[in-house]
């Protein structure tokens, strides 16, 4: 029996491999995502270990330096607070980027690399490169598709180029905002004034997990809301405030894009004024269900932008498709290439309506991983090869 990547499935059509290849769990890393994921990376290294599959976890701490946890090693019920501290935790290290990344592709038999790092340097293709170089297969998209997924302006440019509706946006720089706030202000202002809704959304470009976003209500908190956003990034994005908009999310796993898998959507119903950092991580603060009430027009039309959206950015292996509904309005929010994998996140959890565990999902896309290396192009170039 084999599923639609072509792959083999087991009895209930999950995907499987003969023989579990070894994995090397990437997590912490040095963002302001940190936190959330390690949460991410040792739930997917207790599953897959489930799943038969040998496993090592690398914590990248905040400085950039790499440590290999001790074999075996659970996260059980520790703070991930208790990870600032690697040595503490009995790990090997710490390794620089060039030694770690020699280390891993040495070993034999070659691993899959399980990216469980979200933010900047592990979602915007800067370690994908760093494996792509070293030759070593990895989880999840491509250097390209991470850096445009990473990216909320470019992938909100490239999609309303496609025509996928997505709500208005102003972008700013830091530089712009250092040299000319006045002006800043006053663009932002008739942007706000221009729209239905007075409220700008303003966050950072290039972050997830709601970190540095404000909802500003009125001029008087926009410098506040700016000078957070530029705490991480250098560009940040003012988007006009949807009222009353249900967050939906779709789940999508595959590399061939003829042949997705969809999942959802599920609907997040914030116990916050929006989806901020707090209500996504505080168990029991928001609720999530993996069958949204929406029409089955609508359903429909969410899975061809989600399809749609994945394909544009050429995502591979998996991803979360992020949505707005306001009335009968959909509109694409955004992609994350390396969504969440905690007890509260809706992707790893959307499956299951497929009938696809948790473990299974994290065993599939390692799968997938490891047919997109298999199949690429590539080996050592040779003088012969060169058009001369």
């Amino acid at each position: 029996m084999t599923g639609r990547d072509g792959g083999p499935t087991t009895h209930d059509g999950e995907p499987e491999m003969t023989v579990p290849a070894p994995v090397v769990v990437l997590l912490g890393g040095p963002s302001a995502e940190h936190d959330v994921s390690i949460v991410s990376g040792t739930a997917i290294a207790t599953a897959l270990a489930e799943q038969g599959h040998q496993i090592e976890q690398v914590l990248i701490d905040l400085a950039g330096a790499w440590w290999w946890l001790s074999t075996g090693h659970r996260r059980g019920e520790r703070p991930a607070a208790d990870y600032d501290d690697p040595a503490a935790l009995g790990a090997t290290g710490p390794y620089a980027v060039g030694a770690a990344i020699d280390r891993i592709a040495a070993t034999e038999p070659p691993p899959v690399v399980a990216i469980a790092l979200h933010g900047p340097f592990g979602e915007d293709g800067t370690v994908q490169a760093l494996l792509e170089a070293a030759g070593v297969a990895y989880t999840g998209s491509g250097v390209a598709a991470s850096a445009i997924g990473m990216d909320k302006a470019l992938f909100k440019r490239l999609s309303r180029g496609l025509g996928l509706p997505v709500v208005d946006w102003r972008e700013i720089r830091a530089a712009r905002w250092r040299r000319d706030p006045a002006g800043v202000r006053l663009e932002l202002e008739a942007f706000a004034a221009g729209a239905t809704e007075p409220r700008l959304m303003v966050k950072p470009a290039r972050l997830g997990s709601s970190v540095g976003m404000t909802l500003v209500h009125d001029p008087s908190e926009l410098d506040g809301a700016l000078e957070l956003a530029f705490r991480y990034d250098t560009l940040a994005l003012a988007e006009t405030y949807l009222a009353g908009a249900r967050d939906l999310e779709v789940s999508v796993i595959g590399n061939d894009p003829a042949a997705l898998e969809l999942f959802g959507p599920g609907e997040i119903v914030s116990g916050h004024e929006f989806y901020d950092y707090a209500a996504k991580y505080t168990p029991g603060l928001s609720e999530t269900s993996t069958r949204a009430e929406v029409t089955d027009v609508q359903r429909a039309k969410i899975l061809k932008i989600a399809r749609d959206a994945y394909r544009a950015v050429g995502a591979e292996g998996f991803a979360r498709i992020d949505f707005l509904l306001v009335g009968d309005a959909i509109y694409l929010s955004e992609i994350n290439t390396i969504p969440g994998f905690t007890p509260i996140s809706l992707f790893p959890t959307l499956p299951a309506d497929g009938g696809h565990s948790f473990g299974a999902v994290c065993a599939w896309i390692v799968r997938l991983a490891a047919e997109r290396h298999a199949a690429r192009v590539g080996g050592q170039v040779v003088p012969g090869d060169l058009p001369r």
